[in-house]
């Protein structure tokens, strides 16, 4: 395939790791902090527990729900569940001290690691929730006994105070203040004196900060640019160490520099929030592009090949009866073998989005058992091979589920891929399409991936790309990638036009050249977007390569070979056409006459 090398943007901005922090009084700001991968000790624990390892699904996940103005949850969101907490003394408690403190937590209630789920670290405190477990306790009993009997057990061992635990809907954790107790008159007045100060002091810093850092801030932005995860391969090791040194040097301040760029707010909210199932990071950690920036079309295309293929092209489109014929065809196929036995076992079903898209027996992503949280080698994605049986040019798979996260970062990882093309919004029409499989911004542990986001650049209203670095907490290992999400692409439906496509597969594969694993490609099935994206790119890599018989219809048979339902619709076969058309055409017209 010729793929090539994406440039950085410009003004791209890198994010440092946030945490939420609990609403005091008078504090208007938020603390951020440095996540640290959950510690690796083994715990001494009966018969009928487990031990926290590589292999036990400890899972931060971020997630919020936007209220609406009048009480209620708005559309397109779910109203929130309730979750057990456990306040401490220290703010930021940190992602390193949350793990250990659930570590110890199970220990002492004789539970499994295992039965807690939907953890997160936020601000001061730890939440969670429990699944069905044999002492058969619920989240009030886990909440209330890490209240009262083992909460000096948990402050000894941690050197922290367990100020409050509870359970209710997780803000409730986030907006904790301090007990009523402190309500006496002199310590009221005490109090009130002291948030004076600090809010005071916090004013002078963060005045100070801000001068002091202004001047910096731009020059170490164009640095980060310049060494971000799609340029050489010689910088990645400077670019890993700047991205350490930017977030441990990100101060709680970052938020009042916000206020210095108004001009992009508008241009990011518009453009996210049409796309998100949750509330966007702030406008400061997103940079775009006000208008369309075309890449150059290269290809070593034929000018007789070129000018034969699009004439046939144009010919099949011109001819509806002739691609309705085609289509039809396309439909009565039947790949041999199609057993899907293993995807619709008991065990798996709940892993797939949507029952009818799942990969064949004989050809799919297996994923180390031993190394995944629930010991199954199984995740909804099916390699698409070109010509080379040994390197799949593409994995095609669902959006993740929520509880399928762990297991597509651990495919990520064991096939060492770098590219990832998102086709579908997170959420449209109030429909999920897409679980969050990335931290809104800062990081977010995956079982044991820490998924940290380096930078959110909005090219255009249709497309954005993501520079994620990863890192494997259990070797030590770190890497980078880059997320493609394309935008306007509904869910029932087509493109309004194939040039946004277009442009976007360019830059794709500017970023892919020279690399020798698969890219990932996902819409909300694996299906329909998935397989008219590899079907387009295929193809014209095929042309590129200076092939001069192509059969699109062929083509689409070999790619559902590997994976059903490959294409969904007759509407999205004739935009692969009208796209292949319309980018052989632009080839021709750059081509030297």
């Amino acid at each position: 395939m010729q793929h090539g090398e994406q440039p950085v943007p410009p003004s791209s901005t890198v994010l440092a790791p946030k945490i939420p922090t609990s609403s005091t009084p008078g504090d208007g700001l938020r603390d951020r902090a440095v996540s640290s991968p959950a510690p690796q000790a083994e715990l001494q624990q009966g018969p009928s527990e487990q031990v926290l390892s590589p292999g036990k699904p400890i899972m931060v996940e971020k997630k919020s729900y936007t209220e609406a103005k009048d009480g209620g949850v708005q559309r397109g969101t779910r109203p929130p569940d309730e979750y057990g907490y456990i306040i401490t003394d220290q703010k930021p408690l940190g992602l390193a001290a949350g793990v250990r403190l659930l570590e110890l937590l199970a220990k002492h209630l004789h539970l499994s690691t295992a039965s807690f789920i939907n953890i997160s670290v936020v601000g001061p405190a730890l939440t969670f929730r429990i699944r069905q477990n044999p002492q058969n306790l619920s989240l009030s009993d886990v909440a209330s006994q890490a209240g009262e009997l083992v909460k000096a057990e948990l402050e000894a061992e941690l050197g922290l105070k367990v100020v409050q635990t509870g359970v209710g809907e997780r803000n409730e954790a986030t907006a904790y203040s301090h007990p009523s107790h402190f309500g006496d008159g002199f310590h009221t007045v005490l109090l009130t004196f002291i948030v004076l100060a600090c809010m005071a002091g916090i004013a002078i810093a963060a005045s100070a900060a801000f001068c002091l850092r202004r001047h910096a801030k731009q020059r170490e932005k164009e640095r980060l640019a310049a060494l971000g995860p799609e340029g050489a391969a010689d910088t990645t090791l400077e670019y890993q160490e700047l991205c350490r040194q930017h977030m441990a040097a990100k101060s709680l301040f970052g938020r009042a520099e916000a206020s210095a760029a108004p001009a992009e707010t508008s241009r990011v909210s518009s453009v996210s929030s049409q796309f998100s199932d949750a509330p966007q990071p702030s406008p400061s950690s997103h940079s775009s592009t006000p208008s369309w920036c075309e890449e150059p079309v290269q290809s070593n295309m034929d000018i007789s090949t070129g000018h034969m293929i699009l004439a046939y092209m144009e010919d099949h489109l011109r001819n509806r009866d002739r691609l309705a014929k085609e289509w039809q065809a396309l439909c009565a196929y039947q790949a041999e073998p199609s057993i899907c036995s293993i995807a619709q076992s008991e065990a798996n079903l709940k892993k797939n989005r949507n029952p009818d898209y799942v990969p064949y027996d004989h050809v799919r992503i297996k994923l180390k058992a031993e190394s995944n949280p629930s010991r199954s080698d199984f995740i909804n994605a099916s390699p698409i091979i070109e010509h080379d049986p040994r390197m799949p040019a593409y994995i095609a798979t669902q959006g993740p589920l929520s509880h399928t996260i762990a297991d597509f970062w651990q495919m990520v990882w064991e096939h060492g891929c770098t590219v990832i093309v998102m086709l579908s919004p997170l959420a449209e029409d109030s429909v999920k399409q897409c679980d969050r499989y990335w931290p809104d911004e800062g990081s977010s542990l995956y079982h044991i991936y820490e998924v940290n986001l380096v930078s959110e650049h909005i090219w255009c209203e249709d497309f954005l790309v993501r520079s994620f670095y990863l890192k494997n907490v259990q070797s030590q290992e770190t890497r980078t990638l880059t997320q493609f999400h394309f935008l306007s692409w509904p869910a029932e439906g087509i493109p309004a036009t194939t040039r946004p496509l277009l442009d976007f597969r360019r830059k794709v594969n500017k970023c892919y050249r020279g690399r020798s694993c698969p890219i990932i490609v996902h819409c909300s099935d694996g299906a329909g977007r998935t397989g008219t994206y590899i079907l387009v790119d295929m193809v014209l890599n095929r042309m590129a390569k200076g092939v001069k018989e192509i059969d699109i219809a062929a083509t689409l048979e070999h790619i559902r070979d590997q994976r059903p339902g490959m294409v969904q619709t007759k509407d999205q076969f004739e935009f692969a056409l009208t796209a292949v058309a319309e980018e052989v055409n632009a080839i021709l017209k750059a081509l030297p006459q």
